[in-house]
């Protein structure tokens, strides 16, 4: 592996991400902030009934959370049962109802989870208008809920957040669309496809026949990076050449993942009026991501055995144009982010290196995390580690401001149980009930043993965590896995999302005390490696025992 290769690479990722980070986090604060409407919003608002003055309360404000989630899983559903009757089908006949179940309830949840193959199961009115749309508007409803989190902290004896229907609607027409309208060219620019042409018959050099699919890749594949939901247009996702042509297209997306979530840490900084506070976020998601990033280039890098020592390094599942530095990079990046793209395949990672991705999400993708979801998920770790602080060293528990009583440490506690919860039970359900094991160690699972085992894990640990990506080893287009992790999706997003704005709500009522010789500073390296300890550990005691049966014990098998 070129080590100059890969600390340049590193290099221009830093150097890109800060250059967007005060513009881009500005800028979102100020979307967020203003009190003038746009024409179009304006317009919008007056078809949905919408009052974009009227504020909300955590629980009107999850409703609405709720019920756009519910129209979106049922129309994304529905298009898929339709699909033979809706123009550009290119053939494919309606989506089975169990595939098509998983698959609404995983783009809605910003998960992209794929238990099929995009390219030979889904035309194009189905990828525009349900898989798209969603791709869209399910990042812009973890903005809005991060955003709710921050006003939250700002309020003061106050009993609303917002209003969800106009925070939705702003992350999407400000921020969202405009961006990936961009991105889109850069990529066609760089060779990814974007056409209707359906399949081509070609011949070979060789003088074999050959189906090359078309499709509106480009503008599917921006959106897909910027707003951390990963599902891919083809079934190799970005290791497709039409998908992630070369290096410079690979790098551009790998920036797309990172570009808002990193922002975002300026954008809580601006709006609480402390932009210090920021830092120490962001110093906290580049501290775990640097280190990841390292764990994972190390162990892939140095391979395992003589075969891969003389290859330099484990290359097999990467591709050549890519080589290990730039997968291992863009593997880090998107498990995350909660992206789950893939450019070279996590299953074939040596099992260390297999762990890392695993880790990487069982962390609670909060390093940066996705979009929206990794600040809130950070701001909600960051209230325990305040309250933590005042159980170790007589602190105050206060967080900018606001208390931490018992009511915030409770609704804290219930966010981060919920993950481990839904992926440990997932799991022990696959092999503990004597049916279901039958059919995924005889249908399912590709490698039997422990990491067959890892296969599971990863998969439910995934779908909990609302990422997406895979040990592509599993079959999971199966009535369990569809089923199981459909649920372990919708719960795995909305669950957390409840307990987010309850909380919000119940910091806004609080008025703020002042800082006192008691409060403990959270801009400070003493927070900063306070909260990265509090991230670290609660994953560690969580998941320890079960990765120690899987890719622990295969690694050192």
């Amino acid at each position: 592996m070129n080590i100059g290769a890969t600390i340049a690479q590193a290099a221009l990722l830093v150097v890109v991400l800060a250059v967007l980070y005060r513009p881009l986090g500005d800028y979102m604060a100020k979307t967020f902030t203003s009190r003038k409407d746009l024409r179009v919003e304006r317009g919008f608002y007056r078809i949905i009934g919408v009052d974009s003055a009227a504020e909300q309360t955590w629980s009107a404000y999850f409703r609405g959370v709720l019920a756009f989630s519910v129209v979106g899983v049922l129309l994304v559903y529905g298009i898929q049962r339709l699909q033979a009757v809706l123009p550009y089908s290119l053939g494919f006949p309606p989506v089975p109802p169990g595939l098509s179940f998983n698959t609404a309830a995983s783009f809605v949840t910003n998960t992209n989870w794929q238990s099929y193959s995009p390219d030979v199961t889904l035309g194009y009115v189905v990828q525009l208008f349900g898989l798209a749309v969603q791709n869209f508007v399910s990042a812009a409803v973890g903005i809005a809920v991060a955003i709710a989190l921050v006003r939250g902290l700002v309020l003061r004896k106050s009993g609303t957040l917002g209003n969800f229907w106009v925070d939705l609607t702003r992350g999407t027409l400000r921020i969202l669309l405009p961006l990936a309208i961009v991105s889109a060219v850069v990529l066609i620019a760089a060779g990814v496809i974007q056409n209707l042409n359906g399949f081509t018959d070609i011949t070979t050099l060789s003088g074999g026949a050959q189906s090359l699919p078309g499709g509106p890749v480009a503008s599917q594949e921006a959106i897909k990076e910027l707003g951390t939901n990963g599902g891919g247009f083809f079934n190799a996702n970005s290791s497709h050449p039409f998908e992630n042509p070369n290096g410079w297209s690979n790098m551009f997306e790998i920036i797309l993942m990172l570009a808002i979530p990193f922002s975002l840490p300026r954008t809580f900084g601006t709006i609480v009026g402390d932009r210090k506070q920021g830092y120490a976020i962001l110093a906290v998601m580049s501290t775990i991501y640097v280190a990841s990033l390292a764990a994972l280039t190390i162990f892939e890098s140095r391979g395992a055995g003589t075969a891969t020592l003389l290859a330099g390094g484990a290359m097999e599942g990467k591709e050549q144009r890519f080589g290990i530095a730039a997968s291992t990079l863009f593997g880090t990046t998107s498990t995350l982010t909660s992206t789950g793209a893939v450019n070279s395949m996590h299953d074939s990672y040596t099992a260390f290196g297999g762990m890392i991705p695993m880790l990487n999400m069982q962390l609670g993708e909060v390093a940066p995390g996705g979009v929206g979801s990794g600040l809130y998920g950070m701001l909600v770790l960051a209230v325990i580690a305040v309250f933590i602080s005042g159980l170790l060293v007589g602190r105050t528990p206060e967080y900018l401001g606001k208390k931490i009583g018992p009511r915030e440490i409770k609704l804290a506690s219930l966010y981060i149980l919920v993950m481990p919860t839904l992926v440990l039970v997932g799991t022990a359900l696959s092999f503990g009930i004597p049916a279901i094991r039958s059919d995924v160690e005889s249908t399912s699972i590709l490698n039997p043993g422990l990491h067959g085992l890892s296969e599971v894990l990863y998969a439910f640990t995934s779908a909990a965590n609302n990422n997406g990506s895979a040990f592509a080893g599993l079959t999971a287009n199966t009535p369990w896995f569809n089923t199981a992790l459909g649920l372990v999706m919708i719960l795995g997003r909305f669950l957390p999302i409840v307990f987010v704005l309850a909380l919000a709500g119940s910091l806004a009522k609080q008025d703020k005390v002042p800082a006192t010789s008691g409060t403990l500073p959270t801009h400070r390296p003493l927070f900063v490696g306070l909260l990265i300890g509090v991230t670290l550990i609660i994953t560690a005691l969580t998941f320890f025992p079960v990765l120690a049966l899987g890719p622990l014990a295969e690694g050192l098998s």
